[in-house]
């Protein structure tokens, strides 16, 4: 491993082999670095956080700082952050909250692009694309997959399914369901992540079927509840549209995003 000089590294931190850690730089108290991990100087990870091998951490990031809770009076929590992810400048990803999980969890592979926010106790897949400035509540989950444009927001205790998209400036109030494409400020469902789709593999034939349940599900007749029933029981062998039903079905803390709402 490889320390500047001017870096300041906490007696409890662990640190893996191939470590760097550049100029001007703060691992606090029970900080895990895994092998490779490199940080490039001028960055604060305050406490309590491990970060997963290779994972590349940018000028000016906070990682591992207090979550942002009126209620959190120092209690021991912690932040988790997976392998192979770049973190550009200025980042803050914060610990979980007694009242909750006591974890913040941040996914493999992902890009969180400068000034990208993760709330606390944020659950956030894997292959995660945060771009510049976008935000997590507290409290968010955000499926693997997921791309989150620039400067846009999603509401505390809001939901982001697997392989969806929302677009730049959107104020993501209602859930967003898996494979979908939410965007405008407030943000509505426009329709599927087709781009994401077709990038992932999909076929014509794979998209052709989810575009026909999305219409059953969204711009049916009749009550939505029955169209989901349906949809269910049509489409029982597309895993996709099993997910969508799933999420729509869970528990969720938000309402539903919806087109033309």
């Amino acid at each position: 491993m490889a320390i500047h000089p001017t870096a300041v590294v906490d007696a409890s931190a662990e640190i893996g082999d191939g470590v760097e850690i550049g100029p001007w730089t703060m691992v606090g108290p029970r900080v895990v670095l895994a092998e490779g991990v490199r940080l490039a100087g001028h960055v604060v990870i305050q406490q309590d956080t491990t970060v997963g091998a290779r994972t590349v951490i940018h000028p000016f990031c906070v990682l591992g700082g207090d979550p942002q809770h009126g209620g959190y009076k120092g209690e021991p929590v912690a932040l988790e952050i997976g392998a192979d992810n770049v973190i550009r400048e200025q980042c803050t990803f914060n610990r979980g909250t007694p009242g909750d999980r006591k974890l913040t969890t941040v996914g493999s592979n992902g890009l969180f692009m400068t000034g990208a926010h993760v709330g606390h106790d944020a659950v956030v897949g894997d292959n995660v694309t945060m771009a510049n400035n976008a935000t997590l509540g507290g409290h968010t989950r955000i499926g693997s997959r997921v791309f989150l444009g620039g400067l846009c927001a999603v509401h505390q205790f809001g939901r982001v399914g697997q392989g969806a998209i929302v677009g730049g400036l959107a104020a993501v109030t209602r859930d967003v369901i898996p494979y979908g494409s939410a965007w405008g400020n407030h943000a509505r469902l426009h329709g599927l992540n087709l781009v994401g789709l077709k990038r992932k593999g999909y076929g014509k034939d794979a998209i052709r079927r989810l575009l026909a349940a999305w219409r059953v599900l969204f711009e049916g007749s009749g009550v939505f509840a029955d169209r989901l029933a349906a949809v269910e029981a049509d489409y029982a062998d597309l895993p996709e549209i099993m997910e969508i039903a799933a999420f729509i079905r869970e528990d969720g803390k938000r309402p539903l995003c919806l087109p033309g709402e």
